[in-house]
This record gives structure tokens, sequence and C-alpha cells, in this order.
């Protein structure tokens, strides 16, 4: 039979919420900006182009109120009021007049040499037809023409009126409008980037609070999430509620029922040993002995049992934190009153803390296997000290062969059975100190006596 010997590596842990909003804020926020940026300029643009278009639109009506006509009929050059650039070669304003016979019959004197190309579809209903078209020195031009119908002296005589503008000012506008309002747009990349994180460790504060409420309830300062988290959060404040309850009544219920098993087995071992009583009125002294031996072990595991039935599962489980003071001396002042205790000599200090993440039970099960077996072995003195988060008691008895120290701790292990007890308390004890995390160490004192040394 072959088995899967691989093993499971640990998961690589997700990206966290903020670090996520983070990657998503620094790609869409500059990409949103950049789009903005694009659209600004765009508008921009288009502004300009219609502008020029009205500019383009004006002079053609400038143009064709000021025509002059010779004697035969042919149009004179227009002069006196005109856009200054129209009179510089290559200006970047320009204007053209022809007709049926000529393409360019009068040009402006910034066109010096060029002649603008003529459209391809010429419009004859007197519409100012719009197109984009070759400039002198290479340059690309914005042109407006339009046909109309003038009386001259030889009669009616069609003219064709084109003015065109050098675009590439208006490239340039473009372009210095991008990079004039590229800081701003940092800038407002900057500001709603920082925005998203506030917005992001404000918005993710609930979860804070969620953890602070675990964390109450695990060091049992609180046992719901009873209002600690907004009304969005409120299905998962319930469920952990409900959890919480349903743990908390399944925990009950278990204890619940190994005391009930204990109690339940208490009974017929008190009739057993009313038997034993009885068998030793008759006579039958070795049977007697034999089950009053077999009762006090079966009512020591059925009370270790019990006990041990009431140690949390885990350290988060503990009903509530435990008071060291307080519970060592509850466990002296009962153990004085017993005739081991009563002959002993206690000295008792406690520190601070006096508080300890432990359930008071487990505390009470903790110190007081330990101190009863201290009391089974001490031959005058008692000393339990708390300091610095450790618990060290000690006794001045004989000690323990350090070969057998190691296993003090194993259930239902005797070193002396002389000395009336089960071989659970210790094992108790262990569990104990593993279920909370605590280091336990047993050591013979350089004396005489044993001293068991508990770590928080």
């Amino acid at each position: 039979m072959t088995g899967d010997n691989s093993t499971a590596k640990p998961g690589r842990r997700p990206l966290s919420i903020r670090t996520r909003f983070l990657i998503i804020s620094l790609i869409t926020v500059p990409a949103a900006l950049a789009l903005a940026g694009l659209f600004m300029v765009s508008v921009f643009s288009a502004n300009l182009e219609r502008r020029l278009d009205a500019e383009l639109t004006g002079h053609i009506n400038n143009i064709a109120a000021s025509l002059r006509f010779a004697p035969d009929g042919s149009p004179e050059r227009p002069a006196g009021f005109f856009d200054k650039r129209f009179g510089d070669a290559y200006g970047g304003l320009y204007w053209q007049i022809g007709d049926d016979t000529s393409p360019a019959r009068l040009r402006s004197p910034s066109l010096w040499d060029f002649t603008l190309a003529p459209p391809a579809d010429l419009p004859t209903d007197g519409r100012v037809l719009h197109y984009v078209t070759a400039g002198p020195d290479g340059s690309k031009l914005t042109a407006q023409q339009r046909q109309i119908m003038v009386p001259t002296p030889a009669g009616l005589k069609t003219l064709r009126i084109t003015v065109a503008a050098d675009r590439k000012p208006l490239q340039d506008a473009g372009y210095r409008f991008a990079f004039d309002i590229l800081p701003y747009l940092a800038g407002l990349a900057l500001f709603l980037i920082g925005a998203s994180l506030i917005q992001v460790v404000f918005g993710l504060k609930p979860l804070a609070a969620l953890t602070s409420g675990l964390d109450r309830i695990r060091e049992r300062r609180g046992g719901r999430l009873d209002g600690v988290l907004p009304k969005e959060f409120e299905p998962v404040e319930n469920s952990v509620n409900r959890l919480l309850d349903a743990q908390a009544q399944a925990i009950a219920k278990a204890r619940a029922r190994a005391g009930d098993l204990a109690h339940g087995l208490k009974t017929p071992l008190t009739i057993l040993s009313n038997d034993a009583l009885t068998l030793r009125q008759k006579g039958e002294t070795e049977m007697a002995d034999e089950i009053d031996r077999l009762v006090a072990m079966m009512r020591a595991h059925v009370e270790a049992e019990l006990a041990r039935s009431r140690i949390v599962a885990n350290a988060e489980l503990r009903q509530s934190d435990a008071d060291m003071e307080k519970i060592t001396g509850q466990i002296v002042r009962t153990l004085k009153r017993t005739p081991e205790g009563e002959a002993l000599t206690w000295n008792v200090e406690i520190g601070e803390p006096a508080e300890v993440p432990l359930d008071p039970h487990d505390l009470r099960e903790l110190i007081g296997n330990i101190v009863e077996n201290t009391v089974k072995w001490a031959s005058s003195e008692v000393t339990i000290t708390w300091k610095n988060r450790r618990l060290i008691v000690t006794d001045d008895g004989p000690g323990v062969d350090p070969e057998k120290i190691r296993s003090m701790t194993e259930r239902g292990v005797r070193l002396d059975e002389q000395v009336p007890g089960t071989g659970l308390g210790l094992s108790i004890v262990k569990e104990i100190c593993t279920v909370y995390g605590l280091t336990l160490s047993i050591e013979n004192r350089k004396g005489a006596g044993l001293q068991v040394t508990i770590e928080f």
C-alpha cells in the first residue's frame, strides 16, 4: 500500500485589499485622466478649427464684397483692408480668385509663386466648401472655396474665391495646451490616488472594528459582536454571533454530558463501597479490600476525567481570564485545613500582574494538582511564588530520582504506591500547559525537595 508523500506547501497569501485598491487606482486614475486630457485637447482643437473656419468665411465675404472689375470684365486685385499676413510671402494666410478660364487669375502676395489646388468637387449653389489642401513650402492648409455669380461690364461672370490658412499654428496651439494642462492633470492624479487611499483606509475601518471585536472575544472581554460593525456588515456580525452561540452551546453540552456521566458513575461506586463494607462485616476482608481499592481507583479516574472535560479545547475558548492571587489563595486555604497541610509552613508570594490568560477553572486545576502533589511530599514547608509571569512551587521533601522525573507527567504514573493518589494530577497539569502553550519543567532543588516551574 503506497501513500502520497508529497507535502502540501502553504498557499501564497493574497494581496491585501489596500494593495489591490492602490494598484487599481494607479492604473485607472492615470488612464482616466489621460483620456480626459485627450478629450480636452480634442475639444480645444475643434474650437480652434471652428474659429479658423469662421475667420476664413469672413475673409471670403470681405473679398466678395470688395470685388472690382476692369472695363473688359476682368476682376481687379482687392486691396486696402485685408489681414497683414496676406501681404507676407508664405505668411500663412492666402487668397486666390479664379474663373472658368483660369483657376488662379488673382492671388495674394503671400502665395508668391504658388497656386492653390482646386477641390475635387466644386459646388455650384453658392455654398462654402471646406477642404484641406497642400500649401507652399510643404505646409498643409485649411481652405474654403465659394463660387459666386457677379455682374461685370461684360455681363454675369462666375468667380471662385478661395481662402486658406496654415494648419501648423493650430497644431502648435494644441500641443502647447496639452503641455500646459499636463502638470494640472498630474497633480489631479496624485490628489485622486491619495483620496482613494484615504477612502480605502476609512472604508476598511469596520474590518479593524471586526478584528478588535474578535480580539475582545478571544481575550474573554466580551462574548458577542453586538453593534461593533456598520449596517453593511450586519450579516457578517449576525453569522459570527450565531457561530459563537453555537460553539458555546456545544461546549456547555459536552461538559454537561461529561458531568452527567461522572455523576452517573458515582452512585454505582457508592453502592460498591457499601457492598465492600458489608463483606468486611461478614469477614470477607480480602475481597472487601480489593473492592475498596478498585472503587478508589475508579472514583479517582472519574474525578480526573471530569476535570479534563472542563478543560477548554484551546486557549481562545476560555470563559474569561483568571486571577492568580485569588485562586492561589483559595487553594492554599483549602489545603491548610487538611491533616497534611496543617503541619506545613506555607510561603505564598504573588506579584504583578495577578491576571493571567487562563480559564479560571483551568488555572484552579493547574495550581491545585501541583500543590496537592507538593503537599504529599513536603516535609515541613511549601513555597508558592508568582513573579515575572512564572509560577514556581517548591517543597522540602525527598525529591525524585532524576531518571523518573520525565515520567511524572505521564498518565497514571505513581512514583510511590504507598502514598495515596492516582498518578493523574500532573498529567492533567501537562494537558493544561499544552492547551495554553505554557512551559512546564520539574527538577530537584539543590538542597532537598522538588521544584515545579510553569512559564506563561
